[in-house]
């Protein structure tokens, strides 16, 4: 062993010696743990990774055009203009009777909101090329975000469509609220319409024409401020008109003058204050035992998720505010089902996944207890959770989220991580049955032990991270994709070397005192 001097200890000697001893060591330890802890609790869990794909939509109406004319004057030529911009990777069009619909997708990767400035800016600079007649392009774009994480039903046997959907739209606004909530939408059922019915034999009677009544309706139900007064140090806005509220104010709409009398809007028509026409039905039914009876009608809300915002918690979050409005806005005998709960599913996978990884450990663990032995298997249960804690934490400071992609790179980083540490540990307890009749401390034989190995150990673990992490440079969808996996192997490997010549010498010169003078 005299090749090995503590006189030339190289980077893993040095590393070995500063912490071989050090009471920071196992603090150390501790807080990794602690570190990946709390990565586990605020780390946002998803069922997939959550790749960005900006895509754009583009409506403009073209009133009494055919497809073909659409397709011509307003597809094709914005098709041309929009594929001048940077970044974008595929245009579709539809063209239809009176209307073309552009969808602008962008590369991977693409920031969203420079995307839209740069579309509008494109769309607003080029507008004097657009025929005629054209409306102005309606601008929404689109991103994953937009998928709802939670559908609640809202069902009961004494409520229509018409119910529902009023009760709905208050645990909406209320939903609304919540900070981290997005997009929602109100699915089903049927709105409030006023509805004035003419009648042509009593309108003919009184000379009067629907052209003419219209616009009159229309300036009647306007609020507007028409100007202010000031006296005495004080202003006051002056308010005129109001919107109508309800059919009997309607009718009571003066709309023109007959045989010297005025003439009412419900004298010459019917005003039905009501439930629209249904364009869409949702209906709620169980199926086996429970689903006997008919469907139901209902009205389903869907909520979507803030960019980054953690869906389990969003979850949660929505659901306590659901219960605490039943009783108020939510009458009793009114039932709400969650019909989706993407929160609870990507919970119970990550859970699952964690599981699985806690599995692991322990098996990797039990099988070297079976063929190297106890000591060397407790180093290596101190090992592994440390590596795996700090990498945790990389997977937080990146911005990942907790994923089936990224607990699988660490599940995969298992493997290859506890490399290191039993090349360490093994040699070091080699070196200790070597010198137990002779006169040297655990610390200088565990120091030496570290050189003898610290450099084959580099080199086999930058070689494997060589090997791994040019997966992270892959474009297109599966770049994003898959790219967790040879990051978080990669930050666990260098994380496991160096945890192999730090905290495998300190528990294998410590362990045996520990268990001498337990």
């Amino acid at each position: 062993m005299s090749g090995y001097s503590l006189d030339k200890p190289g980077f893993a000697g040095r590393i070995a010696g500063l912490f071989v001893s050090s009471r920071l060591t196992p603090v150390g330890i501790l807080a990794s743990l602690l570190l990946g802890l709390i990565a586990i609790v605020m780390l946002p869990r998803e069922e997939e990774p959550q790749i960005k794909v900006p895509m754009i939509d583009v409506m403009v109406s073209m009133p009494g055009a055919t497809p073909k004319e659409v397709e011509e004057r307003l597809s094709i030529p914005m098709e041309k203009l929009l594929y001048e911009l940077p970044g974008v990777e595929y245009i579709y069009s539809t063209s239809l009777s009176g209307q073309s619909l552009i969808v602008v997708r962008f590369f991977v990767g693409e920031d969203l909101e420079t995307s839209i400035v740069r579309l509008n800016q494109k769309l607003a600079t080029n507008f004097d090329r657009i025929p005629n007649g054209v409306s102005p392009p309606i601008v929404k774009p689109h991103i994953i975000d937009d998928v709802p994480i939670l559908a609640l039903s809202f069902h009961g046997q004494n409520y229509d469509h018409y119910t529902l959907r009023r009760i709905a739209a208050q645990v909406n606004d209320a939903i609304k609220s919540i900070p981290k909530v997005a997009e929602t939408t109100l699915i089903g059922g049927t709105r409030r319409q006023m509805r004035v019915l003419f009648d042509p034999l009593l309108l003919t009677a009184r000379d009067l024409t629907v052209t003419e009544i219209v616009p009159k309706i229309q300036h009647a139900n306007r609020q507007d401020y028409s100007g202010q007064t000031k006296s005495q140090n004080r202003e006051v806005l002056l308010q005129t008109g109001k919107f109508l509220q309800n059919a009997k104010e309607i009718g009571r709409l003066v709309v023109g003058i007959h045989d010297g009398r005025p003439v009412y809007l419900d004298e010459v028509a019917q005003i039905i204050d009501g439930p629209q026409e249904p364009d869409s039905y949702v209906l709620f039914g169980e199926a086996g035992e429970k689903g006997n009876n008919a469907p139901e009608a209902a009205v389903t809300l869907s909520v979507a998720k803030r960019p980054g915002a953690n869906a389990v918690s969003v979850v949660q979050e929505v659901l306590r505010k659901v219960e605490g409005l039943k009783g108020t806005l939510i009458p009793a005998d009114l039932q709400v089902t969650v019909t989706r709960d993407y929160g609870a599913t990507a919970a119970e996978k990550s859970n699952e996944l964690l599981l699985h990884m806690g599995i692991a450990v322990f098996g990797v663990a039990l099988l070297i207890l079976f063929f190297l032995g106890w000591r060397e298997s407790t180093i290596v249960m101190l090992a592994i959770p440390s590596t795996l804690a700090l990498t945790l934490l990389v997977f937080y400071l990146y911005g990942y989220t907790l994923n089936r992609i990224t607990l699988f790179a660490l599940i995969f980083s298992i493997g290859i991580l506890v490399d290191d540490a039993i090349v360490v540990v093994e040699n070091i307890v080699r070196h200790m049955r070597l010198s137990a009749n002779r006169d040297r401390s655990l610390i200088t034989v565990g120091v030496e032990a570290v050189i003898e190995v610290g450099n084959p150990t580099i080199l086999a673990t930058w070689a494997v991270i060589a090997a791994i992490l040019p997966m992270a440079f892959v474009g297109g969808l599966m770049g994003p994709y898959m790219r967790p996996i040879p990051i978080g192997s990669s930050a666990a490997m260098l994380f496991s070397l160096i945890i192999a010549f730090t905290v495998t010498p300190w528990a294998a010169t410590h362990i045996p005192d520990l268990v001498n003078h337990g």
